[in-house]
């Protein structure tokens, strides 16, 4: 998994409440265990008509969003079904930091096993960021996870809560996997007293 350390990108305004995770990449994509290739799908019923051609008006499909690494939406988002699948197309297409006053569960611990950084804040926070957001390109924003801060355009700083271990995983870029390995000697020396121990095994 990629670390997380310090992010400064366009960031993508998605004012909506309730964005479920069939919104966010629709069943019909679930048939691939690939995380690759999913990017093109990411909010498919809201990017493509019926006819398979963008929708313009659709924020991602607007030039000054399409290489967009951050993105800002509304409460609870990520609920419905718990698809492993919703990050996976975040960031294939290039979403690292998703930011909301809130998310569903499943989706929020998804995130960082998959190197995405969900940020909750106030939504007088929220708010200030969407309106940053809607500047379009000449507007960044730099996401600092070791000082738990966000920067604006405009110089404003807005202080971030994260869990003390879940900071760690994202700096050194641990997913459950990378954590076990963390302790691949201990897990060596057991395995091999293990095996003296009952050859039989």
């Amino acid at each position: 998994m990629d670390k997380f350390t310090k992010l400064t990108g366009v960031a993508a305004p998605l004012p909506m409440r309730n964005v479920d995770t069939d919104m966010i990449i629709p069943k019909q994509f679930l048939k691939t265990i690939k995380r690759t290739e999913l990017g093109k799908s990411l909010f498919f019923e809201l990017r493509y008509d019926d006819a398979g051609k963008e929708i313009s008006e659709f924020v991602l499909n607007q030039p000054a969003y399409r290489d967009a690494k951050i993105l800002v939406t509304g409460e609870n988002f990520g609920c419905g079904s718990s698809r492993e699948h919703a990050p996976w197309a975040l960031l294939d297409f290039g979403f690292r930091c998703v930011i909301a006053p809130s998310f569903a569960d499943i989706f929020y611990n998804n995130c960082f096993q998959n190197g995405i950084l969900p940020i909750m804040l106030p939504q007088a926070d929220v708010d200030k960021l969407m309106d940053d957001a809607s500047r379009g390109a000449n507007a960044t924003i730099t996401v600092d996870l070791e000082s738990q801060e966000i920067r604006g355009p405009d110089g404003g700083a807005i202080k971030f809560d994260i869990d003390p271990f879940r900071k760690h995983c994202l700096l050194n870029g641990l997913d459950n996997i990378g954590l076990t390995m963390e302790k691949h000697e201990h897990i060596q020396t057991f395995e091999e007293k293990a095996a003296v121990a009952k050859p039989w095994h």
